[in-house]
């Protein structure tokens, strides 16, 4: 019998114990680990070396790259050594940190659909209203709501008894710790996951309702060069919005199984992993002024390689 004054270390057993297959795991997350890198410190060099870049949209977008590295950071890296064995202080580490950048990201996200709400539909009131230090203030706001969300998860996730050390997941995924429990202490933790869900369920409907006032205002633009500028403003992160919530409303609501399933795995990379790879991606497909700021910054770093 195992309890929490026992469990030194959990085991994962997410991975195949076959070599070939864990060739292709470790290929796999190296892969997506150097795009999300590589995306994610481009952005933020380039928004930070580009004075026409700083204004209250890539502030938020800068600190949306910072937690999508951490986010990355926290399961991605452990996974690629393959060590099967996760200490006890460890596994809630991951749980705080996993959390902790996926609070700060949505919360992020919901920031800079206001962001684009106020430009948008009130632009008069936009330089008062987002000014240098409210957009501070919102993004500590953001960063401190990621820190109460984590530490709240960890102190309902580890207040339980175990009965078991073996974690059916390549990392330490809450639901899957939670099957672990002799107690009904994990109850506290579901109730805790059902009122997370509910908060991020109303800051998306606050999202939702802050587009259909945008998509109204452009409508109104009398010229379709006009809408097109400005929906090239928006829908980058209307994607990235839809895209996150998405993928973790699918990871979290689908039913736990047993047993490790390939399937199980697939959606557990997706989910801990495109995010906050495809975040940079989309928002540099998609906006012309982060193509532009792109370029310059290539061609003058190519300049000085040569």
């Amino acid at each position: 019998m195992f309890n929490t004054s026992t469990v030194t270390e959990f085991q994962l057993l997410g991975f195949s114990k076959i070599q070939e297959l864990q060739i292709v795991h470790f290929v796999m997350f190296l892969a997506i680990y150097l795009v999300a890198l590589m995306g994610n410190f481009l952005i933020i060099s380039v928004i930070f070396l580009n004075p026409h870049l700083h204004t209250p949209m890539y502030f938020f977008l800068v600190n949306l790259s910072v937690a999508d590295l951490g986010a990355i950071s926290v399961t991605i890296p452990k996974s690629m050594t393959y060590v099967r064995t996760i200490s006890y202080t460890g596994c809630a580490a991951q749980v705080f940190f996993l959390i902790f950048f996926m609070a700060v990201d949505f919360s992020l996200l919901t920031v800079m659909a206001y962001d684009r709400f106020v430009a948008i539909c009130e632009p008069l009131h936009y330089a008062i209203v987002m000014s240098r230090e409210s957009c501070v203030k919102m993004v500590i706001i953001a960063w401190a709501s990621g820190l109460l969300y984590g530490s709240v998860h960890v102190g309902g996730t580890f207040s339980i008894t175990f009965c078991s050390n073996v974690i059916n997941q390549f990392f330490c995924e809450i639901p899957q710790i939670l099957k672990l429990s002799c107690t009904d202490l994990y109850l506290i933790e579901i109730g805790i996951l059902v009122f997370s869900a509910f908060v991020v369920f109303s800051c998306f409907i606050f999202i939702i309702i802050s587009y259909v006032q945008i998509f109204r205002a452009v409508m109104k633009i009398p010229s379709m060069k006009g809408r097109q500028k400005t929906f090239s403003t928006c829908l980058p992160h209307l994607i990235v919005v839809s895209l996150f919530i998405c993928i973790c409303a699918f990871a979290y609501l689908k039913p736990i199984s047993r047993c490790p399933s390939d399937f199980d795995l697939v959606t557990t990379v997706i989910y801990c992993s495109l995010p906050f790879m495809m975040n940079p991606i989309i928002y540099s497909i998609r906006n012309k002024d982060i193509q532009t700021a792109l370029w310059k910054f290539l061609n003058h770093f190519t300049i000085t390689l040569v």
